[in-house]
């Protein structure tokens, strides 16, 4: 039997923060949460299937008493702690769903477009907050984006001996397409954060996780170099390797040879409708980039990935690239890797985000820990959802999700020396 929406909340509501104690007369009268004018992004609101999945992943308390909670902040400093506590609990709350340890809703403890559309609702909520003291929204927005994607309090725990793996993993897109779509990039990241596993060599590691937009904007602001440099700095978050990880082709999984430093995916758009500004025939560079080659290789052990799993889905090293050669002006396919003095046009993920997040936290890599291992791994698609697409879940499409979390975990394990 599933469980009552009633119960669901009341499940959900156990990681909430305490709200601050505010006479609700006081504050009634000092602060409203309105409509605000919606992004692209937030557009997709309006389509009921996005609340729907919020109440069935069991995080409809959230957008329930969010509002409440913008409007008991008295001061700046109130709600920048506010901002953060609540993006805290809202991503201990997903993972703790992920991994079995929060009841709530009948979708399948591994989706993870739940936390994709409350965060996106509470984003919305605090767009359309007026309280009566100036914010700057936009920096609060980014205080509570990063906590409910796992890049606050999300620390490896440094216990001795124990290996670090991190991990970022991406939100749904292509929504316009199917607003039921997933990412089981985000899955794994969610299902994996925190946990403990054995290495093929005998020895434990930790893994911890990030998930990241799917937007150009926060690509340009830093994102990816907020999230990484904190695992590559030396000390107990310091991480001894790290794997971006997206959604890539049909039906197998990719270790990408080669990252390359271009935007190229025009006329693809991210999830607000913003475009890279590059195409295949005119890369750019993104805003924000630091220094770096054109092209920079893997450093995972794309062998003994591809030796550790083959079932339920091939794993393969895929070394093409497309650049323009040195001298020349055109693109050009190459199968087996970049040639001297050719510019990136797209890696092995293609000119896209994926592409980009393996680029930007592997160049930091290179700046930071040159030393440690680190490179992109593309899934497979996630299919199976039904055809009738008033129905959100479905058999198939779980047992894809979570078998392809299996695997990156298999993958993860793998490829490992004393």
């Amino acid at each position: 039997m599933k469980p009552s929406l009633a119960a669901a909340v009341l499940a959900a509501s156990v990681l909430l923060p305490t709200l601050s104690v505010v006479p609700a007369q006081a504050a009634a009268a000092s602060c409203t949460v309105g409509a605000a004018e919606r992004g692209a992004e937030e557009r997709r609101l309006t389509d009921p299937r996005s609340a729907e999945l919020v109440a069935r992943g069991g995080l409809g308390s959230f957008t329930a008493r969010f509002p409440a909670a913008l409007c008991s902040a008295r001061s700046v400093a109130e709600a920048e702690q506010l901002l953060d506590s609540w993006g805290t609990a809202l991503w201990q709350a997903a993972v703790n769903r992920s991994q079995g340890r929060r009841p709530g809703g009948d979708l399948a403890a591994s989706d993870d477009r739940p936390l994709y559309w409350a965060r996106l609702a509470m984003v919305d909520q605090l767009a359309g907050w007026q309280p009566v003291f100036a914010v700057d929204r936009e920096a609060l927005r980014g205080r509570f984006e990063d906590a409910s994607r796992g890049l606050r309090e999300n620390d490896f725990g440094g216990a001795p001996g124990v290996k670090r793996i991190f991990v970022s993993g991406f939100d749904p897109f292509g929504l316009d397409g199917d607003l039921r779509t997933a990412n089981p990039s985000g899955s794994a990241a969610l299902s994996l954060n925190g946990r403990r596993v054995t290495l093929d060599d005998g020895s434990t590691a930790e893994i911890r996780a990030v998930v990241l937009p799917v937007r150009y904007a926060d690509f340009d602001h830093g994102i990816v170099e907020r999230a990484f440099a904190p695992r590559l700095t030396a000390g107990p978050r310091a991480a001894d390797r790290i794997t971006t990880i997206s959604q890539g082709y049909p039906g197998l999984f990719t270790v990408e040879a080669w990252a390359g430093r271009a935007r190229s995916a025009d006329p693809y758009p991210d999830n607000t409708g913003a475009l890279s500004g590059g195409t295949y025939d005119h890369p750019v560079v993104a805003p924000g980039m630091g220094p770096g080659a054109e092209f920079i290789p893997t450093t995972l052990p794309g062998a003994a990935w591809e030796a550790a799993a083959q079932s339920p889905f091939p794993v393969l090293l895929n070394t093409e690239v497309t650049e323009i050669p040195a001298g020349g002006s055109e693109p050009v396919d190459r199968a087996d890797g970049p040639t001297p003095g050719s510019r990136a046009v797209a890696g092995g993920g293609g000119g896209y985000l994926s592409n980009e997040v393996a680029y930007r936290s592997n160049r930091l890599r290179l700046e930071l820990r040159p030393d440690l291992p680190g490179g992109h791994l593309h899934t497979p698609v996630l299919t199976g959802l039904p055809a009738d697409r008033t129905q959100l879940s479905g058999a198939q499409f779980e047992q894809n999700e979570q078998a392809i979390t299996a695997e990156i975990l298999t993958l993860l394990r793998a490829g490992w020396r004393r």
